[in-house]
């Protein structure tokens, strides 16, 4: 197996509630092994469910992985941790990341929304360089960006799903060369690429931007819960592949 395809055992160790939106979930891996790419993150696939959903992670020590989820009304993740899921056993798959500031970067500017905190709380309190911060939340995060960091917080507009693509456009940037991070809403990064390859005429190795997630109008409950399934079919000692093909067949029944 490729260290991209490794799978790690996770217990969950802690969980906090940092925001109404956002909770924080230390799980002891391991085994695991940190890329130390500051905005690596991980697959997880938590209990009674098969897909796997990516999370940034917010602080790696050795076996002791740190991950803040955002919580939605309905979603795999959300029905979990929201929970009192401490104790029970996940899934982490192999780190991955892509922040890469050149060599000579002067500065750093970063943007995003809820889903980007972690890695711009990681960023902030690793990289040692002069750093801006737009931070687009629903939520009072005032204490989690490391003590005097130069942030704008911005709050999402009720009419829409996000304005960072406008603000982006708005900004005034240092003089010389530096590096420009952002994640969040896909349509949101699309049109922000654009910007910095067509206005700004950045090259790429001057910025990273990352579509963490999609906007649709609502999220809708799935039609058959795995859950049941995988428990009954781990209780009834069939393998995975056999419980994917219940799951299937359920789906289309």
């Amino acid at each position: 197996m490729t260290a991209r395809g490794q799978r790690y055992d996770a217990v969950v160790t802690g969980r906090e509630q940092l925001s109404p939106r956002l909770v924080r979930l230390t799980l002891s891996v391991p085994g695991f092994a940190s890329t130390g790419i500051l905005d690596e993150w991980v697959g997880l696939v938590v209990p009674g469910q098969f897909q796997v959903r990516y999370y940034t992670v917010r602080s790696v020590d050795g076996d002791r992985l740190v991950i803040d989820v955002v919580i939605h009304e309905v979603g795999l993740v959300t029905e979990w941790v929201s929970s009192d899921c401490v104790g029970d056993t996940a899934v982490v798959t192999a780190a991955q990341g892509s922040f890469a500031p050149p060599a000579d970067a002067a500065w750093l500017l970063l943007v995003g929304d809820l889903t980007a905190m972690p890695a711009m709380a990681r960023i902030c309190e690793t990289s040692g360089l002069p750093t801006r911060v737009w931070a687009e939340v629903p939520d009072d995060l005032s204490g989690y960006l490391p003590e005097g960091t130069d942030v704008t917080w911005l709050e999402p507009p009720a009419e829409a799903q996000s304005r960072l693509a406008e603000i982006v456009e708005g900004i005034d940037w240092p003089e010389g060369d530096g590096y420009f991070w952002m994640a969040g809403e896909s349509a949101q990064m699309r049109a922000i690429r654009k910007h910095l390859m067509r206005e700004r005429r950045l090259p790429n190795a001057a910025y990273d931007v990352m579509g963490y997630w999609r906007a649709v109008t609502s999220r809708q409950p799935r039609a058959v819960d795995p859950g049941p399934i995988w428990r009954a079919g781990k209780a009834a000692g069939k393998t995975d592949e056999q419980i994917w093909a219940d799951y299937d067949e359920a789906r289309s029944g």
